[in-house]
């Protein structure tokens, strides 16, 4: 059974940052892009970022390139997402995705188009 746990969610002011975390169980951690999406109040899910199977390409939504930075550990089947300068438009829970497909097509990715995800985590930014 796949399991995707996400952690590493919680309250900051505007400005902070957070680490979140994504440890995956039940599959080959390696042959896996994993990702993040987000989904804030009223709204659809949104992607974020991902990365390839080794780490060596990125892909970010233009709306927190520069601000977050997506890493993976292929040893601890655990991918990470460090966010900074977070914004209170930042307000999501964020999920954990995982997908046999390459970063390319992941930014058109909807809510059903990827083989796992999580079940989310909570991040509040105050103004």
């Amino acid at each position: 059974q796949v399991q995707l746990v996400e952690s590493g969610g919680g309250l900051v002011q505007a400005g902070g940052s957070l680490r979140l975390s994504c440890a995956a169980s039940g599959l080959t951690f390696r042959n896996y892009v994993m990702g993040w999406f987000r989904q804030a109040p009223g709204k659809g899910r949104e992607f974020v970022t991902a990365i390839s199977w080794g780490g060596g390409s990125t892909v970010y939504a233009d709306s927190v390139k520069g601000r977050f930075t997506i890493s993976r550990d292929n040893a601890k089947n655990t991918v990470y997402l460090q966010m900074d300068s977070l914004k209170p438009e930042d307000t999501a829970i964020y999920y954990c995705a995982a997908d046999r497909t390459s970063t390319t097509g992941w930014a058109r990715k909807g809510p059903n188009d990827c083989d796992y995800w999580g079940q989310g985590t909570q991040v509040t930014v105050s103004s």
